[in-house]
């Protein structure tokens, strides 16, 4: 009785240690037993194993390239808000990998990452806005979303930021900046 409720007690330290094993056999390539580890993980319900095995499906390292299972991992990471995989579910349903194209999917992804100060969604956002994927375009909001992935550093959020500057007024470019500026403020985050 007193061996089966040390089992019960130590059974998740051997998964809390799988992230990590599978972190490091990533790290130096060993893609294969990265899988493994990130899976074990990802079954216990971490967000970053789920991600990251999402990722290897998409990409085919140390697994088969299949989007339907990255599409599947991204979105358990995605629904309990890891920013990351809600980022690449919005990729994914922006190229149809592994899902229906769907530009409204991707818009609903981006937007969430966004929330949560993902760069590349931010950046990702302007795109859609400027190119009017699945949305009417909208030079103003695309500067927005621009303006907001370049002031953390995204340089090419900044090329995009100046491109589409040519095609707008300095009032247009102003209020853009505003709107940037009133987004941030309402959820009470710094620029």
């Amino acid at each position: 009785m007193s061996v089966a409720i040390l089992l019960l007690a130590i059974s998740p330290l051997v998964y809390a240690g799988s992230y990590e094993d599978g972190e490091a056999a990533y790290r130096k390539g060993d893609f294969g037993t990265a899988a493994q580890e990130f899976r074990k993980a990802a079954e216990q319900g971490e967000l970053s194993a789920q991600f990251m095995l999402g990722r290897m499906y998409r990409w085919g390292k140390g697994v088969p390239q299949d989007y339907a299972e990255a599409v599947k991992w991204y979105r358990k990471a995605a629904e309990k808000g890891d920013v990351r995989a809600q980022n690449n579910l919005g990729l994914m349903y922006m190229t149809g990998q592994g899902v229906e194209l769907n530009y409204i999917e991707a818009h609903k992804w981006y937007q969430l990452a966004a929330e949560q100060g993902d760069t590349y969604a931010r950046h990702n956002l302007g795109n859609i806005y400027r190119q009017s994927i699945g949305v009417p375009k909208d030079f103003m909001a695309a500067y927005m979303w621009y303006h907001l992935a370049a002031n953390q550093g995204d340089k090419e959020a900044l090329k995009s930021r100046e491109s589409i500057a040519e095609k707008m007024t300095p009032a247009q470019i102003t209020e853009a900046r505003e709107l940037a500026r009133k987004w941030l403020k309402e959820r009470q985050l710094e620029e």
